[in-house]
């Protein structure tokens, strides 16, 4: 997936956070990227490329502060992602998404892409929460699913690619959009101010293909 090479060389930098109650595996799924601590926070950069862009993700992680309940409004400010980390093997954490989803809708953004992770299935016999419980919150809440195991790094890349993925079509949706928007503007001053008989012009279509594989597991709801 490439590495951690200079910002100007990446077509986009992404913001992402990771979410949920300690101990679910937030900091290992974080540690298969290449991270950089800081203090109260740690970080890793993750570049993926998306069809022909180069994105460069910049995952956060609470560095355990979220036992004290000091995540604020800042953690969040900027983030495009979040990965919602709950441990399969504890009920408990399952129970707390509901939380922390709250708290992700109350201080980022309205069209942040959420995916809602179930962590360590490796521990299946250990298992508290099934698979379709989990789907089942992710459809209701619309929000993205995959479960991984950072311990064996099983689908821990396509968690991330899946997240950047989405949020590369938002910000390429949202671009089409402006730029549709501004074409319409353009084209519609022009026509008030041009005769009937001389009105032509050339139809451009803006076009920001993503090509990605899908992946096992992985259901975004909308």
């Amino acid at each position: 997936m490439g590495d951690s090479s200079c910002e100007e060389e990446c077509d986009y930098l992404f913001k992402a956070v990771l979410v949920g109650d300690s101990g679910v595996g937030k900091s290992n799924l974080l540690s298969r990227l290449d991270s950089k601590p800081t203090i109260g926070v740690e970080f890793a950069y993750r570049n993926i490329r998306v069809g022909d862009k180069l994105i460069k993700s910049q995952i956060w992680d609470t560095a355990g502060q979220e036992r004290f309940r000091a995540i604020t409004s800042s953690y969040y400010r900027g983030a495009l992602g979040a990965l919602l980390v709950y441990d399969i093997t504890r009920r408990s954490s399952f129970e707390n998404v509901t939380k922390w989803l709250y708290e992700i809708r109350e201080f980022g953004s309205s069209d942040m892409v959420i995916v809602l992770v179930g962590n360590k299935s490796d521990l299946g016999h250990s298992r508290e929460v099934s698979e379709e419980e989990g789907r089942s919150l992710a459809e209701l809440e619309s929000l993205c699913f995959m479960e991984t195991s950072a311990l064996e790094n099983i689908h821990v890349e396509a968690v991330f690619l899946a997240m950047v993925t989405k949020i590369h079509q938002i910000v390429s949706q949202k671009s089409l959009n402006a730029k549709t928007n501004e074409a319409t503007t353009t084209t519609s001053t022009i026509a008030t101010r041009t005769p009937t008989n001389l009105r032509g012009g050339k139809e451009i279509n803006l076009i920001d293909e993503v090509s990605a594989t899908k992946q096992v597991g992985y259901c975004c709801y909308s």
